[in-house]
This record gives C-alpha cells, sequence and structure tokens, in this order.
C-alpha cells in the first residue's frame, strides 16, 4: 500500500495529539497513584463499621476504613471525584442492576459507594472494565479474598520482587503497598482517569 502526501501528512498531524493524549494519561495516572499512597500512614485502621455520613463528599474518619475507603480517597484527592455520589445517583436511577447481596430495596448513600461489588458494576457500567491481562499502574484490581470477600486496590507504579505491579490499598492493616493482592482469584481490571472537575 502507497501512501499518499495527504496520507502522510494526516499521520504527521495526528501525531503531537496521540503524544498529548499519553502525556496526559501518564499525568493522570500519576497523580491518581500519588493520592493513594498519601494514605499510607494516616488510615492505619481497617474498620468496616456502618457510618452514616454527609452527602455528598461524606467519609468515615480518616485514620480508619476499608479497601474502598483507599480508593474513594485517591479519587477525590486527585480529580475532586466522588464515588460517593456517582454510585448513589446510578443506583437510584438503575436499581436493580446493582447486586442484591445485602437484601436492600432502596439505596443507602451512607454505604453503597462502600461496597467493591457495586463500585465494580459502576465501572462496568460506564464503560471502565477492561481485560484482565497487560495490568498498568492506574488501573483498579479488584479481587475475592478467599474466594469470596471482595477487595479492591489501585496499581502502583512499583513492582515487587514477584514482578507484579504492586498495590496500594487496606486489606487489614491500613492502607499499605505491596503485592498480596496478586494471591487472589476473581480479578478485573478497570482503568478509570477522569476529568478534573
Amino acid at each position: 500500500m502507497t501512501l499518499t502526501r495527504r496520507d502522510t501528512l494526516s499521520c504527521l498531524l495526528a501525531l503531537p495529539l496521540a503524544t498529548a493524549e499519553a502525556s496526559t494519561e501518564t499525568t493522570k495516572t500519576s497523580k491518581l497513584i500519588e493520592a493513594a499512597r498519601e494514605r499510607i500512614g494516616i488510615t492505619r485502621l481497617y474498620d468496616p463499621a456502618y457510618v452514616s455520613m454527609v452527602y455528598p463528599g461524606g467519609d468515615v474518619p480518616q485514620d480508619r476504613g476499608v479497601c474502598i475507603d483507599v480508593i474513594i480517597r485517591a479519587y477525590r484527592t486527585a480529580f475532586d471525584f466522588d464515588f460517593q455520589q456517582h454510585v448513589h445517583e446510578d443506583m437510584a436511577a438503575n436499581f436493580g442492576a446493582y447486586p442484591k447481596i445485602w437484601g436492600l430495596t432502596r439505596t443507602d448513600r451512607n454505604i453503597d459507594h462502600r461496597r467493591v461489588p457495586n463500585v465494580e458494576v459502576w465501572l462496568e457500567r460506564h464503560s471502565h472494565e477492561l481485560p484482565a491481562r497487560d495490568w498498568m499502574p492506574g488501573d483498579l484490581m479488584t479481587c475475592r479474598v478467599g474466594g469470596t470477600l471482595p477487595h479492591i486496590g489501585i496499581l502502583s507504579d512499583r513492582r515487587g520482587r514477584d514482578g507484579n505491579w504492586r498495590a496500594i490499598h487496606n486489606i487489614g492493616l491500613g492502607t499499605l503497598e505491596d503485592s498480596r493482592i496478586w494471591a487472589y482469584g476473581h480479578k478485573r481490571r478497570f482503568r478509570f482517569l477522569p476529568s478534573t472537575s
């Protein structure tokens, strides 16, 4: 196949745009990872207690939380994106699309966004799921600890001794960065880098 001068020019003009998009994604990925890493040493406790909170922008005390709280706080810091509001609004409009694990008959904006299966559904419904391969820093990995307990972490830009990307997550010891997430099954990969509002 022979490229015309016009084809060549189009390719050359598209190159800076592709480079700019890649640079923007790299910047967003770095912001997300750093926002998650900032939780290390601050969120020191694993605490799954139900807490009534303000809406939107509600949170449990900063020194505690569960795995999803690492993600919620990182997205608020990096992108001013509020999973509490977005999950609640989508669940209110599409309640039947969300899991019935907890026997709820209506939404609960205090807890819905703090449940990994709900966030998985939100990410899937908004086209942020990717095949569970070719993992990259900034990806969200969900899995099932012991085959049943939902868990989530943000892949960091540092590798463990096993060669896998480490994850920033709270798996019972407060927020930390390690490779243990790879030991669990039922992995799903999501990539969500919203525009800063």
